[in-house]
């Protein structure tokens, strides 16, 4: 499931819309090593994998309490065979007005905000993870603004004569590289607004996470994205645009 939005960004008159957003399906393996995978494993006395140019059949023998069973409490699907799903929806974020604008020549701040929600009931949670599609992430033709540090800062540091676009991470599935001790990222547990602040990457970069289900609910994650022009930058006047993907896993 995909949604593509854009982003923009004007020196003079600043906008800041979009993002694409990328839902992809795993699942979680019952054994596994450097070498393989196994998906589910099966006690049984025959069976197997069979094809021809018309089908692909697999079957089991001798499992023994197999089939689907439900209450009002719960859902079963025992057996090798039966079918495994896993629930897992990404909101569509609201598209993003980065204010106030920022003069080329005297420099400023620019801030905008989105809402992201992720729901699933994989028992084992969720991932979700964030990567640009551009180094740097916003360009206007052969002009750009440079990404802040990969280095997390706890302040959104600015230099002067230099312009920088990042991002911070709030929510109560925060990824524990944007929780602090009040001056330091990384470490700790406290999560604040607007505080803990990276720079776009092409790599996808996990941002929230999630070692339980929370299905029906699901859990917000707010992304925070500022873009700091400091006086004497030499940014040129346009406008600037960047394109991401939110990709959300479950576990």
């Amino acid at each position: 499931m995909k949604r593509s939005f854009w982003q923009s960004f004007r020196i003079t008159s600043v906008s800041f819309i979009a993002l694409l957003l990328c839902v992809q399906l795993g699942f979680a393996q019952v054994m596994s090593s450097s070498n393989y995978q196994l998906q589910s494993d099966s006690v049984n006395f025959g069976g197997g994998l069979s094809s021809s140019t018309n089908y692909v059949q697999e079957s089991t023998f001798g499992e023994i309490a197999t089939g689907n069973a439900s209450s009002t409490n719960y859902q079963l699907r025992a057996g090798y065979q039966q079918m495994q799903e896993v629930y897992l929806s990404l909101s569509s974020p609201a598209d993003v007005l980065m204010r106030p604008s920022i003069s080329g020549i005297t420099g400023g701040t620019s801030n905008g905000s989105t809402t992201v929600k992720v729901t699933t009931d994989s028992p084992a949670g969720y991932s979700l993870s964030m990567r640009a599609a551009n180094s740097p992430a916003m360009q206007s033709g052969a002009s750009s603004i440079p990404d802040h540090d990969t280095t997390i800062s706890y302040n959104f540091n600015l230099p002067p004569s230099t312009a920088r676009f990042g991002y911070a991470i709030y929510g109560p599935d925060t990824a524990a590289t944007f929780l602090h001790t009040g001056s330091t990222c990384g470490t700790g547990s406290s999560n604040t607004i607007q505080q803990c602040w990276r720079g776009f990457t092409t790599s996808e970069y996990v941002v929230a996470q999630s070692t339980d289900a929370n299905h029906p609910s699901g859990t917000d994650t707010v992304l925070y994205f500022r873009v700091g022009v400091s006086a004497g930058s030499a940014v040129q006047d346009g406008v600037y645009t960047a394109t991401t993907t939110l990709t959300a896993l479950p576990l």
